[in-house]
């Protein structure tokens, strides 16, 4: 997948991972003050079915849309890319950032270090 989402897009998208499966009316109502308007979230639900974030089913007169993909696979996604572009495909160099800029301390880095381990062995 090489969709990205926008700011707005990704406040949807939270909003569907955390509830499930939602109509627009329902996406408008868990949206913080000031709401946008029910136009504006269809037209967005709209490119977010377009891009493969979202799909719909009919429902009476109305559509209820799920999440495509789970939050983790974009997650993933976005974190490959960025270690792509500003990382030359070195998760070893995103991880030596973080150090270098005092983000993630020895503990943090040694318990990285026995998941991945405990992993390999699985």
């Amino acid at each position: 997948m090489k969709a990205r989402l926008t700011a707005k897009e990704e406040e949807i998208m939270q909003i569907v991972w955390a509830n499930g499966d939602l109509f627009i009316r329902d996406i408008v109502a868990r949206i913080p003050d000031p709401k946008p308007s029910y136009n504006t979230v269809a037209t967005q639900v709209k490119f977010l079915e377009e891009k493969g974030f979202l799909t719909r089913k009919p429902m009476a007169n109305s559509f209820c849309y799920s999440p495509a993909i789970s939050e983790k696979e974009y997650r993933g996604s976005t974190v490959g890319d960025l270690v792509a572009r500003y990382y030359d495909n070195s998760y070893s160099l995103l991880v030596s950032q973080f150090v270098e800029d005092d983000k993630m301390d020895l503990d943090e880095l040694k318990q990285l270090i026995a998941s991945i381990e405990n992993k390999r062995k699985a």
